[in-house]
């Protein structure tokens, strides 16, 4: 009968096409032989994919394994439909052997169902007849007897042995539609099962296609069609702060934005209102998208002023009817409402915003409802969309195991949620403290004018969900308002700023060029003031008193201590230090905290050293260029070498959340300089 290795390969390649299932949509299992080791007994024994895993990157510990005997004995002690969530605590005495995942509410689908492989997917072809008014007919008409159809039922035990009675009742059929949700097939192999799966999802794909009218969503409306690229992208990157505040209100949360093709023409059609407010139908869709999305009713060439001020209404609004609809199903045993605020946010002429706890959780909350504007669209090119009853919709989003599997996951790290932009982060400190902040769970923008660099430190942090490169100047102002733009074009917007991009000239009062003193301080001081102003548009933009802002200065030891041949320098630092406390007093209005770090003698990974400033410093303290790390430590109090790492450490503790009431505070990093010691 094969092994669960057969099982990962084929959920793996079935889990990687969009065509077939989406990101942690569905599930598949084998029944298998297995020797069993407390018994020396050939026992079978249910792999399947466990709760919340992915089948594109499914691996055998995120299989769940049962006794398929005892899954099947659990019949005798079902109690009917208002028991089902004690079913699903059942799985646990029906698990073979150590380790695996929790078992998923689908499980008894695949325990019942009495064939060796089965598939459960959530393709867009295939939910498009299941959510049509006439899904029943449409199925017969394209599959005759192959494909049988189960009206919509909540998953569950019930719908297991609804399942198990079509298969038996139905010997040649090759799997089932499930009203309202997806496509389950079986087969005695795997490679049948995964042929089966796919010949119904592209029957069905040919099927829409030849039976669809030529505009499912109506007419194009005119005052909608999308602006020109660059047009839409400046404009999403202004919005995105604001409706970013929008969705943050009961939580923090991260933004994505889409102007996908298929977005924009669905937004532009006549059909999109009303579509939009029916909602998503597959329980994957608006578990991940909310009931429905916030529709911004303005044209396409509505001013930047006038979305914000619609936006606004509207927010109140959907925050209405979502607590009506909350209160309208919930009841005393109903877990508590976690948010009424929209995940889906559709602007015409600009496209699609989306929002979830992290980045990877707004991206797929964007794939989701692409996925729902497909469904719709078939559905409606063949028939009538009719996604399943609101009713039935609150009973999936609230169920108690959906709650259970919420708890289950892992709690988020300190940062999980903020944004941060780090300038000169290709390298050296800034570097180290981006390396810290995203290990800590915030997305990251690796602003440098080392795109080369930035794009490396990028990828290693893995990626667009966690990271992107920015190429700026943060001399010219334009070029900060971009990059700036563009982290809120990629995030949603920005709740940390690290001003560290600088260099150092090291020379004596009259060897020092006005030309030196103005690049020293058109780097430190005129760009940090630049990317501290920026930033702090788009902080108060996201309504920052209810999520949080932070800027950091990594200011110097020498913003305060005197040293020879140091004037450009020293002084620049003594501006930005001032900056701190000149922004703290300002911006603490607005929820946005401001505080610097002094570091001294960051010799290793060092830019600045590596630039000739090493070697400039060396030869005013007449030590060894080599060995300045070690200079530099023994003329401290705790005469140890002061690292990068220490200095994103340090922006860590301020921005961990154990220093809420902090603002206007420099923090040395110097191994102990008595001469700066802050007075």
């Amino acid at each position: 009968m094969g092994d669960s290795k057969e099982l990962v390969e084929r959920s793996n390649r079935l889990g990687s096409d969009p065509r077939y299932t989406n990101y942690a949509g569905g599930n598949t299992s084998a029944k298998v032989s297995v020797t069993d080791p407390a018994t020396g007994e050939d026992v079978q024994v249910l792999y399947v994919k466990g709760s919340g895993g992915d089948l594109g990157t499914l691996t055998h510990a995120g299989l769940a394994g049962l006794y398929v005997e005892k899954v099947k004995a659990l019949k005798k002690v079902y109690r009917g439909l208002d028991h089902e969530d004690e079913m699903v605590a059942l799985f646990d005495y029906c698990l073979f052997g150590r380790g695996g995942a929790a078992p998923s509410i689908d499980t008894a689908m695949h325990g019942l169902v009495d064939y060796a492989h089965v598939d459960h997917l959530h393709p867009d072809s295939i939910i498009a007849l299941a959510t049509s008014v006439d899904g029943p007919a449409l199925t017969k008409e394209c599959f005759g007897e192959e494909i049988a159809w189960v009206d919509w039922r909540r998953p569950g035990f019930q719908l297991g042995l609804d399942m198990e009675e079509i298969a038996k009742k139905f010997p040649n059929a090759k799997g089932c539609i499930l009203g309202g949700h997806g496509l389950t097939t079986w087969a005695e192999s795997s490679a049948e099962c995964e042929e089966r799966s796919k010949w119904a999802i592209h029957k069905a794909e040919e099927f829409i296609a030849k039976k669809s009218k030529a505009e499912p969503f109506g007419k194009v409306i005119k005052e909608r069609i999308a602006l020109q690229e660059s047009a839409r992208r400046e404009k999403a990157s202004k919005l995105a702060p604001t409706l970013r505040g929008i969705a943050s209100r009961d939580a923090r949360m991260v933004g994505h934005f889409s102007d996908a093709q298929v977005v924009l023409d669905f937004i532009a059609s006549e059909a999109a209102p009303k579509l939009a407010a029916l909602g998503t139908s597959c329980p994957d869709h608006f578990l991940r998208t909310k009931v429905s999305p916030m529709f911004i009713d303005l044209p396409a060439d509505a001013s930047i002023e006038e979305v914000i001020s619609r936006a606004n209404e509207l927010h109140e609004e959907y925050r209405k009817n979502y607590t009506a609809y909350y209160q309208r199903y919930a009841d005393k045993s109903s877990p508590a409402m976690r948010g009424a605020d929209p995940a889906v946010i559709l602007i015409p002429g600009v496209g699609m915003f989306t929002f979830g706890k992290d980045k990877q959780t707004a991206r797929v909350a964007g794939e989701f409802y692409i996925n729902a504007i497909n469904v719709m669209r078939g559905a409606e090119g063949i028939s009538t969309y009719a996604p399943i009853p609101e009713s039935e919709k609150f009973r999936i989003e609230y169920w108690e195991l959906e709650e259970a599997k919420l708890r289950r996951a892992p709690k988020g790290k300190p940062l999980q949620g903020r944004v941060a932009l780090v300038t000169g982060s290709a390298s050296g400190i800034g570097l180290a403290t981006a390396r810290r902040l995203q290990a800590e769970g915030a997305c990251v923008v690796i602003a440098d004018r080392d795109l080369e660099g930035a794009t490396k430190v990028a990828a290693e942090f893995g990626g667009p969900d966690k990271a992107v490169a920015v190429f700026v100047d943060v001399t010219d102002e334009a070029q900060v308002a971009a990059c700036v733009d563009a982290a809120a074009l990629a995030f949603g917007g920005v709740d940390i700023v690290v001003n560290n991009a600088g260099l150092s000239i090291s020379k004596s009062l009259v060897e020092t060029s006005v030309k030196d003193w103005d690049l020293q301080h058109d780097v430190m001081a005129r760009g940090s003031f630049l990317v501290s102003r920026e930033s702090a548009k788009v902080m108060i933009a996201q309504k920052t008193q209810t999520i949080g802002g932070d800027i950091i200065y990594i200011s110097s030891k020498n913003s305060v201590f005197a040293g020879p041949n140091n004037v450009a320098y020293g002084s620049t630092k003594a501006d930005q230090a001032h900056q701190v406390r000149l922004l703290a007093a300002e911006l603490g209005a607005f929820g946005i905290r401001v505080n610097g770090i002094n570091p001294d003698g960051v010799v290793q990974g060092s830019g600045i050293f590596a630039s000739g400033w090493g070697a400039q410093r060396a030869a005013v303290y007449g030590v060894e260029e080599a060995k300045l790390g070690e200079y530099y430590a023994q003329r401290t109090i705790l005469k140890k070498e002061v690292l990068p790492e220490h200095i994103g450490a340090a922006a860590f503790a301020l921005l961990s959340g154990d220093l809420p009431l902090t603002t206007g505070l420099h923090i040395p990093v110097d191994g102990g300089v008595a001469a700066a010691f802050l007075r």
